[in-house]
């Protein structure tokens, strides 16, 4: 009958970047609404976690890269709604800011079934005149979404915290291997935000709930880059030394970084990264506009209450504690 409200259980979501960090709280939040996800990813194999955060078949994996039109089509058809997570921090080889956050999302775009939900999340700071390539990369492919689907629903979150994360666990690893942390951007604010926060969002766009438009998410607290680097510390309970870098020093830090990784062909720790564009991106503030909160443009705006870190953050940070969350002392 026309007009029929499907169940969710009858409805097909495709994640597109499903098995990153985001994504398997994505994931967990559709499946907990009762759709059928199939997460599309270039490895499949690494969506197999997945599997226990719903019910059985209700979760499937397949191949999807965002270089291949081809395969966007597949992952996608039939689709009653798309979500795009897909995003890097960093280029390497032929995944690059061009290929996956610039032409990337209009292809995903592109290839949404008509009438379908299409959400996109980008990144708090998108800007076409950004220093960054990151950033300018990730203003282009929204724009390319709104040329094909002016009605979609983008995210723009700022860093985004919660276990697992790339962010506060980066620092908790660093503060534990030196006896100085050097900063770039230390002055830098930032506006954290919770990973269930932001897909609860997703979740809710998928459902229709979220007009289309452009979204800034942000959690209750703007604190400096330094700060955050005091709280993990605090957290933690490691006296270590923090150290402003100057833009200019930060520069020269990155690129014998960016050098150092190139010459271990790439095998540089993760938490040791850091690139000239990284540097460039944190010369910018990182938090939700005036324009958007008083447009309700955010979270609060789409009935969220977003959760501050220091009701999180220690619970997955204790583990870098020097007596871990197994200290007989603490816990008697």
């Amino acid at each position: 009958m026309f007009g029929e409200v499907r169940a969710p259980s009858s409805q097909v979501i495709t994640v597109f970047g499903g098995s990153g960090f985001l994504g398997r709280y994505v994931v967990g939040a559709l499946a907990k609404r009762g759709y059928r996800v199939r997460v599309a990813v270039r490895r499949p194999g690494l969506a197999n976690s997945l599997q226990v955060v719903g019910s059985v078949g209700q979760i499937h994996a397949v191949q999807a890269n965002l270089r291949y039109p081809e395969s966007i089509a597949r992952a996608a058809e039939g689709a009653d709604g798309v979500v795009n997570l897909v995003g890097i921090l960093g280029e390497r080889g032929r995944q690059t800011f061009e290929a996956l956050q610039a032409n990337g999302p209009r292809l995903v775009a592109e290839a949404t079934p008509p009438g379908a939900s299409l959400v996109h999340v980008s990144a708090l700071g998108a800007d076409p005149h950004s220093p960054s390539l990151y950033a300018r990369s990730k203003a282009h492919g929204e724009e390319a979404v709104l040329r094909t689907r002016p009605d979609a629903v983008i995210y723009r979150p700022s860093v985004i915290f919660g276990p697992g994360d790339s962010f506060f666990n980066r620092f908790a690893s660093l503060a534990r291997a030196l006896p100085v942390l050097p900063l770039a951007g230390a002055d830098t604010r930032f506006q954290p935000v919770f990973a269930a926060d932001v897909s609860e969002a997703v979740a809710r766009g998928v459902e229709g709930r979220v007009p289309g438009g452009i979204y800034e998410l942000g959690g209750p607290e703007v604190k400096t880059l330094r700060v955050i680097v005091e709280d993990v510390l605090a957290v933690t309970e490691r006296r270590r030394l923090v150290l402003s870098l100057p833009p200019r020093l930060a520069r020269v830090q990155a690129w014998g970084l960016e050098l150092a990784d190139l010459l271990t062909l790439g095998l540089l720790p993760n938490e040791l990264r850091l690139t000239r564009d990284q540097v460039a991106l944190l010369e910018t503030d990182n938090v939700v506009s005036e324009k958007a909160r008083t447009e309700r443009r955010t979270l609060e705006g789409i009935g969220i209450a977003a959760r501050a870190t220091e009701a999180i953050i220690p619970s997955y940070l204790v583990r870098f504690r020097r007596t871990g969350q197994f200290d007989i002392e603490r816990a008697a």
